[in-house]
């Protein structure tokens, strides 16, 4: 058996209802070290670790961890074992204390009672190694998200894991937070605990890994040791794609249409970009880096502090969405499932649920003879595939799902459409139909704001595409700029 490593992963598969997340993967790294895990947005680093940390099991390979091989049927066990995963979203109890957070599971009794003195000092004692000023009985939700992470972190550690694994440990940390991060891991190295890192802030990687791993795709690409590589060299290995998607012409467009000037709020600062008629303007950057805000601010579902939006050069704020809907604004959401669909409903509803408080209905009372019309209309125009239009939405394919959503909303007649994501979790063959709609659509003159995190189809479809880091704007390209590796440079905030 190999006791070089303390972890070795290799062949590593993973598909999820037909989608591959992971095609034969390997990973490992010894006691006492750091390896990097880096890779673009669905590149499988998530999914890789789940299954390292017992969240779910792989399809096919072998983890060998601390000399022998295992597969653990769930998180505790991989705790049990050694291993404590940090994860990215964040898995905490807002309505319990920052103890029971941080000891669930774990909490001390004597005759079925809870030792609250003896954890409350435990609990200062990880506080501690943190710098971390906060009652050990406070709620989660009183809480900053900087300071749940931290919390997050002392629960990893508290565990005396063998391995602690950080998946983007530092989204919502301060730039002073972040350095006590770094000191930690240092004292975590010197201990003979190793870390495995995920993370898209590619500067901190260099500055604090031993190892940097590339995968790609659910791929794996290569390991090289920090050492002997580069920023600009790790991009390169995180963008190379073999399948390319053919791009569009694009056609020329008309007068601007919509300006945000200055626009700051959760998630983002100072965003000024215009978006001109029939324009397909893209939205790129990784995990964390404001693109969705910002769109969902413009949109009327979140708040925005300052700056101001004009449409036809007249200002606009919208109250809801509802208002944006009346004001010729359209949004897909990026999360279908929580976020777009309605599904244990009809599929005609989930088709005309947009239009049903309007053309739809009068008094109350549905018009089923102007929903079916509009079904009949977009069933044809996106080739939506269902046996029976009462079945529920959840029976069609996650491509078929998708086509639904953007019939409702262009059942609307927007001029105005924001696309988060629209290409995710379809199979290749919708994608390749809805990237025809959205040309399409943009040569009818409806302007659409195109967010995605594959760049391949940025570049295929858009005009121009802002590129957003860390809630700032970045850069700004025209398509015949474009290149995989601008765009990346810009959305890892790196300055050659």
């Amino acid at each position: 058996m190999d006791t070089e490593y303390l972890l070795k992963a290799k062949g590593i598969k993973k598909n999820f209802g037909g989608v591959i997340a992971l095609n034969n993967v390997k990973i490992k790294v010894k006691k006492g070290e750091v390896l990097a895990l880096v890779g673009e947005n669905g590149a499988g680093k998530s999914t890789m670790m789940n299954v390292i940390g017992g969240v779910f099991p792989s399809d096919e390979g072998s983890i060998i961890f601390d000399g022998k091989e295992v597969s653990f049927k769930n998180p505790l066990e991989a705790i049990e074992n050694g291993i404590a995963i940090i994860h990215q979203e964040l898995s905490m109890m807002p309505d319990l204390n920052v103890i029971e957070n941080i000891y669930m599971g774990r909490l001390k009794t004597k005759y079925g009672r809870i030792l609250w003195k003896e954890m409350a000092d435990l609990t200062k004692q990880q506080l501690a190694k943190l710098d971390l000023d906060i009652s050990p009985y406070e709620r989660i939700e009183n809480l900053l998200s900087s300071q749940r992470q931290m919390i997050e972190i002392a629960k990893a550690i508290s565990t005396n894991a063998k391995l602690i694994i950080m998946d983007e440990p530092n989204s919502s940390l301060t730039e002073g937070e972040s350095e006590k991060l770094f000191a930690i891991i240092e004292k975590l190295k010197s201990e003979g605990i190793a870390i495995i890192y995920v993370s898209h802030k590619l500067e901190e990687v260099i500055r604090i890994s031993d190892y940097i791993t590339v995968f790609r795709d659910g791929k794996y690409i290569d390991t090289v040791k920090k050492t002997d590589t580069t920023i600009a060299n790790i991009i390169s290995m995180m963008v190379g794609r073999d399948v390319q998607i053919a791009k569009f012409d694009r056609h020329p467009t008309g007068d601007k249409l919509l300006e945000v000037n200055n626009l700051t709020g959760k998630g983002f600062k100072d965003i000024s970009f215009f978006l001109n008629k029939g324009e397909i303007l893209g939205f790129s950057g990784l995990v964390g880096s404001g693109r969705s805000e910002v769109c969902r601010a413009i949109f009327g579902v979140d708040p925005f502090s300052s700056g101001n939006i004009k449409l036809n050069g007249k200002p606009i704020k919208f109250k809801s969405s509802r208002d944006a809907i009346e004001n010729g604004f359209a949004m897909l959401a990026e999360d279908r499932k929580t976020q777009s669909i309605f599904s244990g409903l009809p599929i005609w509803f989930n088709t005309c649920s947009s239009e049903i408080p309007y053309s739809c209905s009068s008094k109350g009372i549905i018009n089923y003879k102007k929903v079916c019309e509009i079904l009949d209309e977009f069933t044809t125009k996106f080739q939506i595939k269902y046996a029976n239009k009462d079945n529920p939405i959840s029976s069609l394919s996650g491509g078929n799902q998708q086509k639904v959503v953007l019939a409702r909303w262009l059942a609307t007649r927007p001029q105005i459409l924001i696309l988060d994501e629209p290409t995710h979790g379809v199979d290749v063959g919708a994608k390749e139909d809805i990237y025809k709609f959205i040309n399409q659509l943009s040569k009818e003159g409806i302007s659409i704001i195109f967010i995605s995190s594959e760049l391949p189809e940025i570049m295929a479809l858009c005009h121009r595409v802002v590129v957003m880091h860390e809630s700032v704007k970045t850069g700004e390209l025209y398509y015949k700029e474009f290149t995989e590796e601008k765009i990346m440079t810009l959305a890892t905030g790196f300055e050659q």
